[in-house]
């Protein structure tokens, strides 16, 4: 008795353990960083050298609206992706370079956004994604 209380105790914490906020586009799992707050937005991957392969960014903002990115002091290349508030995708800039300069081009929304996903460059040709692939959120 004492061992299947046990099991069923260690299985109640284990399930209980938070995991890692997730997102999944086109059946892959990737592991996000949140942006929620402006500084964090401001920042987002600047100045980091690597990112693993299924991991990314998720900027999370509270109305939809148009979006645009630049890769200012940002060392990855990029794709960055735009959804909207039903989480549909809108657009996706490829292949955005890293820029060191103080004019950088702008990589915008071809409409309104909420949600912008910044992964790894070729994830986009990759993944096949087309407008209104859905994003899957997994933040809890």
């Amino acid at each position: 008795m004492r061992i299947l209380i046990l099991a069923i105790t260690v299985f109640i914490c284990t399930s209980c353990v938070a995991q890692d906020p997730y997102v999944v586009l086109k059946s892959e799992r990737f592991t996000v960083e949140l942006a929620e707050t402006q500084d964090k937005q401001a920042l987002g991957l600047m100045f980091r050298d690597t990112l693993p392969e299924d991991h990314g960014m998720l900027f999370l903002f509270p109305a939809e609206g148009m979006r645009s990115f630049w890769m200012r002091n940002t060392r990855i290349p990029l794709d960055i992706f735009y959804f909207d508030d039903e989480l549909k995708l809108v657009s996706v800039s490829e292949n955005a370079r890293p820029c060191r300069t103080r004019n950088c081009p702008a990589y915008p929304s071809t409409g309104p956004a909420k949600y912008v996903l910044e992964l790894n460059a070729g994830k986009a040709q990759e993944l096949g994604v087309r407008p209104g692939d859905l994003l899957e959120l997994h933040l809890d």
